[in-house]
């Protein structure tokens, strides 16, 4: 199997999204840690193209590339590790260094509190208690990060199972064909809106069961799929079919929120149906993106291997820019759109600085993500360099090349 750019660009376009969309959080009603003066109502329409799968599909493509990463390893134990240093260290560097901005203008401008931020920091935010209903400390968007972290300990635990190769079979067998698009979404009608009626995440790690149920398949499915040619097969031939059902389910569930704006409330019956189409419109989104991937994307360009490494970099640190941006530029008075105009690029100058700065430096390396370079006179291996799979990944045995490192 040959590397798959077609991956590569989806996850850096999914968060490119994700970017755009907790920018776009600033000026919706929604709740978020920092608010525009003025929301602009009908944003929240233009959120729902993107907000039921824009998670899901970050679980798939990390699943798919958590595969390639297993075919570099030389083994399971070797494999958790490597993710556990890549996940976890920016993870608890996140959580002291930048997500304590965002902390403090969330209570400065929406819960009252009054001090500085250096005191903030210092007196208040290792305090382990709750400022007016905000605990502290926290990980705020970083949570995915601590959800994934998870899913691959639990992956970990699922590839110590004697001769795993049935279950790829297995996966090839009941996901091959028109059932790819079709088992999915029966699976997350049934488990999110029949028997948990879930509408959103808690970001609870230990509280968020039902989250659990579909992020954690989700994650499972892209770890199947990266060795499962049938069906990928799939997606390629039922993309078009999955992309109609998409725009159709969008179209249902913003006609609910135009004719429900705000803090109106549509019967249950047509909530349970917005539901409904929450979950056709999550998986046939994806099942098209994923089709797309491999029928268009799968092809290199100059820009891919920089994107891809500087993508959770990004990731990293963009909530903070955002959120503190929002917070200087509020007094201003220069309207929504003003905001916005100046938020975006100022968004994306900050995360490609920290991005760049921190690549540069070594040992910040692995608290933004990356690995470590080599040290002078070491070979470094080219990400990709054909690699035999032996005892690294049970599941198939083959030679492959190996995938970018992402989250």
């Amino acid at each position: 199997m040959a590397r798959h750019y077609g991956m590569d660009w989806l996850r850096v376009g999914a968060f490119a999204l994700l970017i755009l969309y907790h920018t776009a959080m600033v000026f919706t009603p929604w709740g978020f840690h920092v608010k525009t003066a003025q929301p602009v109502e009908w944003l929240s329409v233009l959120m729902l193209v993107t907000n039921p799968w824009r998670l899901t599909l970050l679980f798939v493509v990390s699943g798919y590339a958590s595969r390639a990463l297993l075919a570099k390893s030389s083994g399971v134990a070797k494999f958790l590790s490597s993710r556990s240093s890549r996940l976890l260290i920016p993870l608890l560097f996140g959580m002291v260094v930048m997500v304590p901005p965002q902390s403090w203008v969330e209570v400065t401008t929406q819960h009252g509190y009054t001090q500085g931020f250096g005191h903030f920091l210092i007196q208040d935010y290792f305090r382990f208690r709750a400022i007016d209903g905000v605990f502290l400390p926290t990980w705020n968007h970083l949570w995915f990060v601590a959800y994934l972290w998870t899913y691959t300990a639990a992956l970990s635990l699922l590839l110590l199972v004697p001769r795993p190769e049935w279950l790829q079979a297995w996966f090839d067998t009941v996901f091959g064909g028109w059932r790819a698009l079709v088992l999915p979404i029966v699976y997350l009608v049934l488990s999110q809106v029949v028997i948990f009626h879930r509408w959103s995440d808690s970001q609870d790690l230990i509280n968020d069961g039902v989250a659990h149920l579909a992020y954690f398949p989700a994650f499972l499915f892209g770890f199947g799929l990266a060795r499962s040619s049938r069906v990928l097969a799939s997606f390629v031939r039922w993309w078009k079919p999955a992309a109609v059902l998409a725009v159709l389910s969008y179209a249902f569930g913003a006609a609910i929120e135009i004719a429900y704006p705000g803090d109106l409330f549509p019967p249950q019956w047509l909530g349970d149906l917005m539901l409904v189409a929450h979950q056709l419109q999550c998986w046939a989104a994806v099942a098209a993106l994923i089709g797309i991937a491999e029928r268009f994307w799968n092809r290199d360009g100059a820009w891919r291997p920089t994107l891809t490494e500087a993508v959770f970099p990004f990731y990293l640190i963009h909530q903070t820019i955002i959120v503190v941006a929002e917070y200087w530029l509020r007094p201003l008075g220069i309207g929504a759109l003003g905001e916005f105009l100046i938020l975006v690029p100022a968004t994306v100058a900050g995360c490609w600085a920290f991005y760049l700065i921190g690549r540069e430096v070594n040992w910040l390396r692995p608290l933004i993500g990356l690995r470590r370079r080599p040290a002078k006179g070491t070979a470094r291996r080219h990400d990709d360099t054909p690699q035999t799979l032996v005892a690294g990944d049970p599941w198939r045995r083959r030679r492959d090349n190996a995938q970018p490192d992402p989250a």
